[in-house]
């Protein structure tokens, strides 16, 4: 008489799910190439919201929604510890400032200056690429978001306030937009 063989997790109908460790919300590691000082503090992140734009196809009676054709990502946005010389949160600064140019047309100049010029005379350290390493329960990376083209557009407030009786230590939210992004494999194979 055989012995029953019973079939892997993928194979029975039910259980779908191999590992069953769940994500934890302390398990990453973020990094833009043009921010390190920033990145390195950095104690939130997330995953940007994907929304699918909607068609309505109109009846004589209730119109019916169908799936659109364009993608809207929502925004990238990272928390940081501001370190007492203000080296992280100077990085962002200056960026946006560069970008803006609130003051004069050399503040872009500037930042051109830096900038490394890529295919068809883009500068293309004006924007950095990203990447939100998603790590396992043991600490050991496993998946990564990698957002193309990264640039920001707000950055919070530090507000100091001689009331306060407990230290916290300053944090700031600094908001990006970028071209896209994709959840891969640590060897940038896509899921």
């Amino acid at each position: 008489m055989a012995l029953a063989k019973r079939k892997p997790p993928k194979e029975r109908t039910g259980t779908p799910i191999e590992n069953r460790n769940f994500l934890a919300p302390t398990g990453f590691r973020f990094s833009i190439k043009r921010c390190p000082a920033a990145t390195f503090f950095c104690n939130k992140a997330n995953i940007p919201s994907l929304d699918l734009g909607i068609a309505q196809q109109p009846t004589y009676f209730k119109d019916i929604d169908r799936p659109g054709d364009k993608i809207q990502f929502g925004d990238l946005t990272i928390t940081f510890l501001v370190d007492e010389d203000l080296v992280n949160y100077m990085e962002i600064q200056k960026w946006i400032r560069g970008l803006g140019f609130p003051e004069n047309f050399d503040q872009f100049g500037d930042m051109a200056k830096e900038a490394i010029i890529g295919p068809q005379g883009k500068f293309t350290d004006i924007f950095s690429d990203g990447t939100l390493q998603i790590l396992s329960s043991n600490n050991i990376p496993k998946y990564q978001v990698v957002f193309k083209e990264l640039w920001p557009y707000s950055l919070s407030t530090i507000s100091f306030d001689a009331t306060d009786t407990d230290i916290e230590y300053f944090t700031a939210d600094v908001s990006f937009k970028y071209n896209i992004y994709n959840l891969t494999d640590i060897r940038n194979n896509p899921l």
